[in-house]
């Protein structure tokens, strides 16, 4: 009887394969700023430059892809699921107005099959680079007994810099400031379980081709998600806008009512008119598989909007029109208002946070 850790399921010489496929696409993230490479048992990352800043304050964020993964499982796509993670977690850190300095991620399998891990790490850079991100770190763990042999979960985590005075957020925000809507690319990550039981319902397999859907059923589910820290800090760099942006919400989990009521002020509401945009045939389809409208998902989807910027009404043509120049579809949703009002059927905070109303009006534009 073997008492090896190969003999236990393990497989240290995997592990090193898959280090060294990944060791270009993680290299090519570094900047001057990275000490060490790959593979040291921490990274390594000078900050002398913070010495310029006046107040500077970390800003950090932690995030998984959740339930997708299951279907990228089930299809064997696995070189998209990084860049969803680095969009999880990278575009939670622009929220504050931070720039994005590094990450690091967290992968854990039931058996280590050198070439998925290494595209799954390849779809994480490459979405690293994209927001200006190095990815200084690293851990692949095997869990055998605990996961199956396909089966694995991804993690990240990230750290960026801003000026204590340059902070976005509520206290900003003034009656009178503009919301404007940001699109989503599809579903990003986040409403996966209800996704999976619809289909599971309704019988259909992720390697199924859909008319409705447009495609593979799996491929189409798999649509990375946006990333909006790259056009985001061209609005916030650009001396023209300076100071336009007052807040951001990043529309994830909790859906979008509830995120944007996170970053507005107590005692000021907003209306979100849903006639400014079309939700894409992704959530309309889904919708009619499930028997329900588009409304009851607003709560768990994102329905077009990955992202929410407050304004400075006067600034507003001007950020949606730079946002454009980097391929992201910006449009006016809504007003914030300090007015009396009804409040009845509001969001009003969330996630523990006391901040604004926020409640959804209209029908959606077909």
């Amino acid at each position: 009887m073997s008492n090896s850790y190969a003999a236990a399921g393990v497989d240290t010489r995997a592990g090193d394969l898959a280090v060294e496929l990944m060791k270009s696409a993680v290299s090519q993230t570094h900047g001057p700023e990275v000490w060490g490479g790959v593979g040291g048992f921490a990274g390594l990352f000078d900050v002398s430059f913070l010495t310029k800043f006046r107040q500077p304050l970390l800003a950090t964020s932690t995030d998984g892809v959740g339930t997708k993964v299951a279907i990228a499982q089930a299809i064997d796509k696995h070189d998209t699921i990084g860049q969803d993670l680095v969009g999880m977690v990278v575009d939670d850190i622009i929220v504050v107005g931070a720039r994005p300095l590094f990450m690091t991620d967290y992968i854990a399998c039931g058996k280590v099959v050198p070439e998925r891990i290494a595209s799954i790490v390849a779809g994480i850079a490459r979405a690293c680079s994209e927001t200006g991100t190095a990815l200084v770190g690293g851990e692949t763990a095997e869990h055998p007994g605990l996961l199956g042999a396909d089966d694995y979960d991804v993690a990240g985590a990230a750290t960026g810099v801003v000026e204590a005075d340059q902070v976005l957020g509520a206290e900003k925000v003034v009656s009178g400031d503009v919301v404007i809507a940001m699109a989503s690319s599809g579903l990003h990550s986040n409403g996966y379980s209800l996704v999976r039981h619809i289909l599971a319902q309704r019988g259909i397999g992720y390697t199924d081709t859909s008319d409705e859907l447009g495609g593979v059923v799996g491929e189409v589910l798999l649509e990375p998600t946006r990333l909006y820290t790259g056009p985001l800090l061209d609005v916030i760099n650009d001396p023209e806008l300076a100071g336009a942006i007052h807040s951001l919400s990043h529309v994830t989990g909790g859906g979008i009512a509830a995120n944007l009521a996170r970053v507005l002020p107590v005692g000021s509401w907003v209306e979100v008119d849903r006639s400014t945009w079309s939700p894409a045939p992704v959530f309309r389809v889904l919708g009619d598989m499930a028997g329900s409208t588009l409304e009851s998902a607003e709560g768990t989807w994102n329905l077009g909007v990955g992202m929410f910027a407050v304004v400075n009404a006067a600034s507003a043509s001007s950020v949606i029109a730079r946002l454009a120049t980097s391929g992201i579809p910006a449009w006016v949703t809504g007003r914030v208002s300090r007015a009396a009002h009804d409040l009845t059927g509001f969001e009003q905070g969330a996630k523990g946070v006391n901040g604004g109303a926020v409640r959804l009006v209209g029908a959606y534009a077909n």
